[in-house]
């Protein structure tokens, strides 16, 4: 099949596309009849446990405490029968590898009998507890030789199991940790939980100063908001860049895009609708609390949202959200797109990370309550994000660094590479009350008049909110917003998790020495929140963040603009780095340099895949394609000149001739350089690749994509050998 036919095809299969029956009757099976219908949670195990071991279970999941080899088998017994009960015939330990994805290893409930009669069907406590997938494949940064093989995975009691459903059966899913033969953390999981304890004692910590004895585990939460792209599978299939590489290399500015805004919560299209129902049915069963749908900016652009969970919960369904996005998008002739930057000049998927920390006891620290300015202990928590964020930044701004969040950070939908925070205007009065010697009042919203006698009034909120913002307060939580759309949320909520510790470490410290020393404690509490607005107010803008003039603004306060993966990565080895991690056991010495190696690696790699594919497409779509309707046009001019055609009247054929073929000489002699320059040795570490990546590679890539991109715009439709964006994205 040729590639216009291909084109043409594509076209016709999504336009004879009807919709897949719906496969769940809401009306008939309640949302509340399925809900988490599919996980080993909390109400199935106090069914099927003995008291005792639901009991310990349970204090390990809540309170933090260490689990009990004594219930393994017990525990271990109840989920395997719970399982069969479901049609699960294998177990799975599911592990999240420094790959940013998930792996898995299945293994039979199935042990044959000794004479051969049958088989029976076990699970025992250690192979709940342990298993040994092999460790030399995946990435370590150093940690591993490839000959070192070993590596365990060990039960998250805290995340609960969970089955997951198959076309010929299902499996019984195990959330773990995985780590090296030497101990050290080789997957995303394991920091986190470690900067989780981290941030609790120091939370509880403060807490206590505040005479509050009940708290006895302070947990970090989150609702990761998901963006993505939804196109036909026929499209999908007919770019290799899309299958490759995860974003179109080469793709023209359609006539329209999103300037006329009319996708932003938008009606949803039937089929896209028709997906995300059943996307939602899937991780209902798996107890993932999806909240929210709707058209996001760009042209096939959609967002689906959860509501708070522990951090920890919150990364493991977030990362079954991206599967089953993916899973269920096949269903009905869809590609699911999770790359930050999937099309060029429209706007790009983010993952916007909305961060809080809650008591045993269920209090939202971060719940300002309606008289913030009395609200000691809101204050000092809110100081403590504030300080973090500052003094940190840079490690913020590596937490959400890839090659893919490079083509999104500072374009018109996201926020910059600056780090900085948004307090909103009731926040900010207060904070500079304190510093200014106390804070007396609060600005209130009020209510708004719309102007028509059948409305009712809207309760104004205090402040506005700001989309601009990398990190903005929205209420009762921090909204990270530069972290993106393809990646897991476990490597920036480290780094928060982490820095934010270090902070209420300073703050209780502080606030000890100053009781010690006789001090009054609302002095204290009022003298420190002063203390710190002050010396990290630079952090706070509550403008434009896509202004030319905040950049300009945000150099002379100091803050850091790291622009680039490249630039932003050096901060992650830095001594005071290093010693953060060190200091609060989230990660060691090796295994901080380790993640540097494998960030930067993956970085490389990414570029230089790319890279090829771009060669590849250039080669053998292209430019045959170009030169096909170069042909076409000189045969045309030849055929009207021997009719006698005067030569003043092909001028402006001539001209469009010329233009063709300046453009298919550009564009060969620059994927020439860039085939040449992909197969040029680098000297030196895997920064220096990096650097070439960035420097030499990029550069190049952008002349190829701007020659191929100008001949699409040129040469016959029916000719052009790829889906255009015109299609991708309006063609539902």
């Amino acid at each position: 099949m040729g590639a216009s036919t291909a084109r043409r095809a594509a076209i016709s299969a999504l336009t004879n596309f009807r919709t897949v029956p719906p496969r769940v009757n809401f009306k008939e099976t309640p949302v509340s009849s399925i809900y988490a219908s599919n996980v080993f949670n909390e109400e199935v195990q106090r069914q099927r446990l003995p008291k005792t071991v639901f009991k310990k279970l349970q204090q390990t999941i809540k309170k933090g405490l260490a689990i009990d080899p004594a219930i393994a088998d017990s525990v271990a017994s109840a989920m395997r029968d719970w399982a069969i009960e479901k049609g699960a015939t294998h177990y799975a330990h599911l592990f999240y590898p420094m790959t940013g994805l998930t792996a898995e290893k299945h293994d039979s409930f199935v042990s044959p009998l000794e004479d051969g009669s049958g088989a029976i069907l076990e699970f025992s406590g250690k192979e709940l507890v342990k298993g040994e997938p092999d460790a030399s494949s995946f990435p370590s940064g150093g940690l591993r030789a490839t000959f070192e093989a070993r590596g365990y995975t060990a039960w998250d009691p805290t995340s609960p199991a969970f089955i997951l459903e198959n076309p010929n059966g299902t499996t019984l899913v195990i959330p773990t940790a995985f780590v090296s033969w030497t101990g050290e953390a080789l997957d995303k999981k394991t920091p986190l939980l470690r900067s989780m304890e981290a941030l609790s004692h120091q939370a509880v910590r403060v807490l206590k100063l505040f005479g509050n004895s009940e708290v006895t585990k302070v947990f970090t939460t989150v609702g990761p908001e998901q963006e993505y792209f939804l196109i036909d599978r026929n499209f999908y299939y007919a770019r290799p860049d899309l299958i490759n590489c995860g974003r179109t290399l080469f793709g023209a500015k359609p006539p329209k895009g999103q300037e006329m805004e009319d996708q932003y919560f938008g009606t949803i299209p039937e089929r896209v609708l028709a997906c995300m129902h059943e996307t939602e049915q899937e991780l209902y069963k798996l107890g993932v609390p999806v909240k929210t749908r709707h058209n996001e900016v760009a042209p096939a652009q959609y967002e689906i949202a959860p509501i708070f969970e522990n951090s920890n919960l919150a990364h493991d369904h977030q990362m079954l959200t991206m599967e089953m996005l993916r899973r269920v998008a096949e269903k009905y002739g869809l590609a699911c797109l999770l790359h930050e930057k999937p099309f060029a000049r429209v706007n790009g998927s983010g993952k916007h990370n909305n961060w809080s920390m809650s008591t045993d006891t269920g209090e939202n620290l971060l719940n300002p309550g309606d008289t913030p300015h009395e609200n000691a202990q809101f204050l000092v928590f809110c100081a403590a994000v504030i300080r973090a964020v500052d003094k940190f930044a840079t490690l913020l701004r590596v937490a959400i660094a890839s090659a893919g969040n490079d083509h999104r950070l500072g374009a018109n939908e996201a926020p910059p590479a600056i780090i900085s925070i948004y307090l909103g205007d009731q926040l900010q009065d207060i904070m500079d009350q304190i510093e200014s010697g106390g804070a007396k009042t609060t600005k209130t919203g009020g209510h708004m008049e719309i102007g028509v006698t059948t409305l009712p009034k809207l309760p104004r909120d205090a402040g506005d909110r700001n989309r601009t913002s990398p990190f903005a307060f929205t209420g009762n939580k921090f909204e990270f917003r530069a972290v993106s759309s393809g990646q897991s949320i476990a490597g920036p909520n480290t780094v928060l998790n982490t820095i934010v510790a270090e902070s209420l470490d300073y703050i209780a410290s502080t606030l000890e020495a100053d009781l010690k020393a006789g001090k009054p404690f609302n002095k204290a509490v009022n003298d420190l929140v002063a203390s710190i607005y002050k010396n990290h107010k630079r952090v706070i803008f509550n403008g434009d963040g896509y202004s030319e003039e905040w950049h300009k603004e945000a150099a002379k306060r100091g803050l850091p603009n790291l622009k680039t993966t490249v630039d932003a990565m050096p901060s992650l080895v830095t001594k005071e780095s290093v010693e953060l991690f060190s200091k609060y056991k989230v990660l060691n010495d090796k295994e901080v340099h380790s993640r540097h190696e494998i960030f930067l690696e993956n970085y490389k790699k990414t570029i230089s895949i790319e890279a090829l594919m771009m060669v590849v497409m250039a080669r053998t779509m292209i430019i045959p394609a170009a030169l096909k309707y170069q042909h076409e046009i000189a045969t045309a001019i030849h055929a009207a000149k021997s009719a006698g055609a005067p030569a003043a009247s092909l001028g402006e054929q001539e001209k469009l001739l010329s233009e063709v073929a300046s453009l298919i000489s550009d564009l060969q002699k620059h994927t020439c350089e860039l085939d040449k320059a992909t197969h040029h040795h680098v000297h030196g570490d895997t920064m220096a690749h990096a650097k070439y990546a960035h420097d030499t590679l990029i550069p190049l890539m952008d002349s190829v994509r701007a020659a191929g991109d100008k001949l699409e715009t040129l040469v016959d439709d029916d000719i052009w050998p790829l889906p255009t964006y015109r299609e991708m994205l309006f063609i539902k």
